[in-house]
């Protein structure tokens, strides 16, 4: 097999979301040009019914993104993306193109703990480029890591008890303070989008070391849940990407 055939990514999952029960897939992508995070794997759940950008502006992605404040209001139009969505996901660009792709048959599935684990082997993850990884169940993220040498994660859903979420795995999304403080009474570990770097609490978080010093995140690893690293702060980003003139989008930060 010639390297121009060899696949671009595998689904490692095809199922009902453990969020709302809709048809999601999640698709694990070999190589990436993202400045930020430098060449890790990285995960795409997405509906299966329809395009990132329909399932937006449809409010379909509660299946992918759950009740996540970033998404939106639905417009029930016929283009475009959900109105004031604040996520820095560009959905019309890559999750568009990996859904595409998809739907063209162009991913095999690796199949079993064996298949999926092949997937992640030697290799460091970013679970959620798109949409949020606790709406697969936890075997997926589980075999995907097993063979891997680190990841990333963050998750809007630790308060939904049917989604996956593990806090040894995720960063909490936290929308204020008065929740990733919640958070850190819990053991868990905050990721946390503030309008200015100055609000980190000291001695409880820091500033995105890639927003700071450049660092990619395939280098960093400190966005990896409170397992591997229990002790290590919470990290705070100021406001950035295409949606941040919509930020906070109606979320009251304390």
């Amino acid at each position: 097999m010639s390297a121009a055939t060899l696949p671009t990514g595998y689904v490692i999952y095809d199922g009902a979301s453990l969020l709302n029960g809709e048809r999601i897939v999640c698709v694990a992508t070999l190589h990436s040009s993202n400045d930020k995070t430098g060449d890790m794997i990285q995960t795409w759940i997405l509906v299966a019914s329809h395009d990132p950008l329909y399932s937006s502006r449809h409010g379909l992605d509660a299946a992918n993104c759950g009740s996540c404040a970033a998404r939106g209001k639905p417009t029930f139009g016929e283009r475009g993306q959900a109105s004031e969505r604040s996520c820095y996901v560009q959905i019309g660009q890559a999750p568009s193109a990996v859904w595409r792709h998809w739907a063209a048959g162009g991913y095999p599935a690796a199949v079993g703990h064996a298949g999926i684990a092949a997937v992640g082997r030697g290799r460091k993850v970013r679970l959620g480029a798109y949409g949020d990884m606790s709406a697969v169940p936890s075997y997926v993220a589980d075999s995907l890591l097993s063979e891997a040498v680190g990841h990333t994660a963050y998750s809007h859903q630790s308060g939904d008890s049917a989604s996956s979420f593990d806090a040894a795995i995720y960063m909490v999304s936290a929308d204020n303070l008065v929740e990733a403080m919640a958070a850190w009474q819990r053991g868990a570990r905050t990721f946390r989008v503030v309008a200015d770097e100055s609000e980190a609490v000291e001695g409880r978080e820091i500033v995105c070391l890639n927003h700071t010093r450049g660092i990619q995140c395939i280098d960093c690893g400190l966005c990896d849940g409170a397992g591997r690293h229990p002790n290590a702060k919470s990290i705070v980003i100021p406001v950035h990407g295409a949606g941040a003139k919509y930020w906070p989008n109606g979320i009251e930060n304390a």
